[in-house]
């Protein structure tokens, strides 16, 4: 009986822990990589600032599946199979020690990427991976025997057992209609994980202060979250408002990334207890200046511009401050509100909702249910994270439960 040939297209993090996977399961298949570009693992290269976020030491799979605005109820399955730990002690087995950071992000100890990079590519070399870059796929079709015919870019056809498709996130539907020829349903792709664009010259001016945590709520929408915000030249960013980006995803496409925001700097600070809080400082002190005996930390340089915001002069006694002036500083400080037009993402990083449909994937295995022997693994499904090595470990999981079950 000839061996099983598996073609894996896309040779980024999924396809190689797919590839790698089925190998390993079954030494006899032939196991081919293509790679449309001339670069390989390119995402795990550029990723975490050249570090490689390669997963987060979140350990429960309730609270790890919650990580993912689409795809958190099937990944629940799919976890249960390969989980951080098992990422964790798959590279520590091929020689790669994690080290975890305060925020949960795990990166190799070297704080490179190349490090994994080297240890998937020593992997697919001792499993004898046959790797084929600049190698564009234009369309996978049924043979008579029960494979596929994948036809090449070149216009040369390779015969295959099996399918595993990796090919990442596209930006534009037009990426995945040959998987819409086969008749899955594609999600239309939108951005994920971006910054918010807000043309304000003097908020600007404070670019780089970050305050940990504030919360920020889409107006006019069920979307509000906590966490570390940061100024930037552009506007705001930091892993609030990328997590708020995610889960708003589809939301924000539709309003053509023009829409209002409004940032608690104090968090979860009440709007009376703010204010009790700030007439009884004024009852107590009335001599003092405000600005020598304000009871919120936060960043000079913000206050200032809070301050200015809300017409208040801190240098003046707390007998000089009225009643207005604390209610346009509770104003500032607590529903501070910005006009958003328009994003900023980080191309080489780039993350999109949308892709095949979860519902043609029995996640059991990775196989689509419309075409037997065809597998999906990564960014390539409607599946997409919050920052902090989720979108790998979702490359991981899938990638293996998909290598696994082709080997087969």
């Amino acid at each position: 009986m000839p061996p099983v040939k598996v073609v894996v297209i896309g040779g980024g993090a999924a396809g190689f822990f797919a590839a790698i996977q089925c190998a390993q399961a079954n030494p006899s298949a032939e196991v081919l990589i293509l790679e449309k570009s001339s670069k390989l693992l390119a995402k795990v290269k550029v990723s975490g600032g050249g570090r490689c976020n390669v997963t987060h030491a979140c350990f429960d799979l309730k609270q790890l599946s919650l990580a993912y605005p689409r795809g958190e109820k099937q990944l629940k399955s799919a976890f249960s199979r390969f989980m951080t730990n098992d990422t964790v002690n798959w590279f520590e087995t091929h020689g790669v020690k994690l080290k975890t950071e305060e925020d949960g992000r795990m990166f190799p100890k070297t704080d490179d990427s190349q490090t994994i990079i080297d240890c998937l590519m020593k992997e697919a070399k001792k499993l004898k991976i046959e790797i084929r870059t600049e190698t564009e796929v234009k369309s996978v079709r049924n043979n008579f025997y029960g494979g596929f015919e994948v036809m090449l870019g070149n216009g040369q056809t390779l015969e295959a057992a099996k399918v595993i498709v990796a090919t990442g996130g596209s930006p534009k539907e037009e990426g995945l209609h040959w998987l819409k020829q086969l008749g899955h349903t594609i999600e239309e792709p939108v951005p994920s994980l971006f910054t918010f664009n807000i043309p304000d010259k003097v908020l600007h001016e404070l670019s780089g202060i970050a305050v940990n945590p504030a919360k920020v709520k889409i107006v006019d929408s069920r979307y509000e979250l906590n966490g570390p915000i940061l100024i930037t030249h552009w506007g705001l960013s930091g892993p609030v408002v990328l997590k708020l980006s995610a889960f708003a995803a589809r939301y924000l496409a539709e309003k053509n990334y023009e829409f209002t925001i409004k940032v608690s700097w104090l968090n979860e600070k009440k709007e009376d207890v703010a204010r009790m809080e700030l007439m009884n400082l004024k009852a107590a002190n009335p001599a003092k200046q405000m600005n020598h005996l304000f009871p919120y930390i936060l960043p000079k340089r913000l206050l200032d511009y809070l301050f200015i915001k809300a017409e208040v002069d801190p240098k003046k006694p707390w007998a000089e401050i009225s009643k207005d002036d604390i209610n346009r500083l509770i104003q500032n400080l607590l529903y501070d509100t910005y006009t958003v037009t328009g994003k900023t993402m980080f191309k080489d990083e780039f993350v999109t909702c949308g892709g095949v449909s979860l519902d043609d994937v029995n996640f059991k295995n990775m196989e689509s249910k419309r075409i037997k022997g065809l597998f999906f693994a990564g960014e390539v499904l409607d599946i997409d994270a919050i920052t902090g090595g989720f979108n790998f470990q979702a490359a991981w999981t899938t990638g293996y439960i998909a290598g696994n079950a082709a080997a087969k």
